[in-house]
């Protein structure tokens, strides 16, 4: 094992003898380890002062120093019969422990490989789009450090005009032994192509040793080529005393699409970078994001819409609730450059504190350089109404029964914005969390209320507004 601390060039230098990866692959991981060592944990000092980045306890973090493949916990193999249903994989710690590519989508020609094997057999393929999209890697410590430190890896090609109507479900876990992870994401939608990816991030419920911190760092980057539309869903249920140091990227070309969704639940950290980047003309993006903290939970979220492509639309809308003495931290910025005339974008961070100890911050920002576009940002904080409380009570609800209908009135428009089974694990998730469950899914009894539920109202949704003339 190695200390994060410690890692130096010699550790990236023994992960690449692992590998079979070609040499432009290999420097690609050296360059950016050069940009880690010089980077400090938050390069903005506007920024700095409402970091709480110095949870992470790199001293007291372990990665392996070779690839372990790690079989299922106890807790864990309540997930593998629904994994077994349908497209999924299943990453435990450093390595994939099983990829499941049913027949019919397998025809269609979409790959589902470990990224070590993939940057060799399909190399033309991937340095074609790395290439065209490179990540700069002064923007972030942490992206430098995916970017090269990272042990495992995904990729996932969908074709030319191949819509897959079920969703590709990935269930990430540390191990039970201690260490932590890195892994290297990337997922490259073709022209035409749709697709829905479901991720969900857990970890081993058993506590921690003091003197150990286990982290899962982690490095998406998507590639929606013209006309192609992509879904990335993450369920971020992970114990309460990990951390978890998330860089997404989405490179969006003409008339494409990238939608975010993002549940955070776990962890005593979360740092969270979302940059969409629209490059060609009529690209969108949309990032919606759902972050429930009790105790003293810290939530650090970024969410950046960079237009380049004229026509292009930008939405961001992200919530927080927030108990006892938790607490969120929303960035975000529009950047508009010269090319992109007639962008829209919107950039929106709201925050409801349940307790006197929460706290929320919210830092949006504008940088515009052109006109004839449309942009705005808005931003809120704000504790329980008395007076809804005592409505309520008044309807014989209880004080907490009260809070948690304000809470899921809070939440309601954002959640429809996902289709009803997304909506059903987070409401599941949500509802684990408020009882004091685990947060992990299941397909039990509550599950199909809520599925049934939810299922039921955007039945009813879709008759009520789709049908009617002022909606059509």
């Amino acid at each position: 094992m190695v200390v994060l601390a410690s890692v130096n060039d010699d550790y990236i230098k023994s992960l690449i003898d692992q590998t079979t990866e070609p040499v432009w692959f290999s420097e690609i991981r050296e360059n950016a380890f050069s940009k880690y060592t010089n980077l400090p944990s938050e390069i903005s000092p506007l920024y700095k002062k409402y970091s709480d980045v110095n949870r992470l306890k790199p001293e007291y973090i372990y990665l392996p120093d070779r690839i372990i493949k790690s079989e299922p916990y106890e807790d864990l193999k309540d997930r593998l019969d629904d994994l077994e249903q349908g497209t999924s994989v299943l990453r435990i710690g450093s390595s994939i422990n099983r990829i499941i590519i049913p027949d019919k989508v397998s025809k269609q020609g979409v790959i589902i490989s470990d990224l070590g094997e993939a940057v060799t057999k399909y190399d033309d393929l991937i340095k074609k789009q790395l290439t065209i999209n490179q990540l700069n890697y002064n923007e972030d410590r942490f992206l430098a450090l995916e970017a090269s430190a990272f042990q495992s890896g995904l990729f996932v090609y969908i074709p030319k005009n191949v819509i897959i109507e079920d969703p590709i479900r990935i269930v990430n876990s540390l191990a039970d032994d201690g260490n932590s992870s890195i892994t290297r994401n990337l997922i490259v939608s073709d022209v035409g192509s749709k697709a829905t990816v479901v991720q969900e991030i857990y970890s081993p419920p058993k506590a921690n040793r003091d003197d150990v911190q286990q982290a899962y760092f982690e490095l998406v980057e998507c590639h929606i080529n013209p006309t192609a539309h992509l879904e990335m869903v993450t369920l971020q249920a992970m114990s309460a005393k990990t951390v978890n140091f998330s860089n997404k990227r989405a490179f969006i070309e003409r008339d494409g699409k990238m939608s975010w969704y993002l549940g955070m639940f776990g962890t005593q950290l979360s740092r969270y970078k979302t940059d969409s980047i629209m490059k060609g003309p009529g690209s969108s993006a949309e990032d919606v994001e759902i972050i429930f903290g009790i105790g003293n939970q810290s939530f650090d979220v970024t969410s950046n819409l960079i237009h380049h492509g004229q026509n292009s639309r930008g939405r961001v809308l992200v919530k927080s609730v927030l108990k006892d003495t938790s607490k969120s931290l929303f960035k975000g910025m529009i950047k508009i450059g010269k090319e992109a005339k007639a962008a829209e974008s919107y950039l929106a961070g709201h925050a409801i504190l349940l307790d006197k100890g929460a706290k929320s911050d919210a830092i949006p920002g504008l940088e515009i350089e052109t006109n004839e576009v449309k942009a705005t940002h808005s931003a809120s904080v704000a504790q329980l109404d008395e007076a809804q409380i005592f409505y309520l009570m008044c309807r014989s609800l209880s004080r907490e029964g009260a809070k948690r209908e304000i809470v899921n009135g809070f939440l309601e428009p954002l959640s429809r914005k996902m289709g009803p089974t997304i909506r059903a694990w987070v409401n599941y998730l949500i509802e684990n969390k408020w009882s004091g469950k685990p947060l992990m899914l299941k397909t039990d009894e509550a599950m199909n209320q809520i599925m049934e539920v939810e299922k039921s109202r955007y039945r009813e949704t879709q008759d009520i507004f789709e049908k009617h003339y002022k909606y059509r």
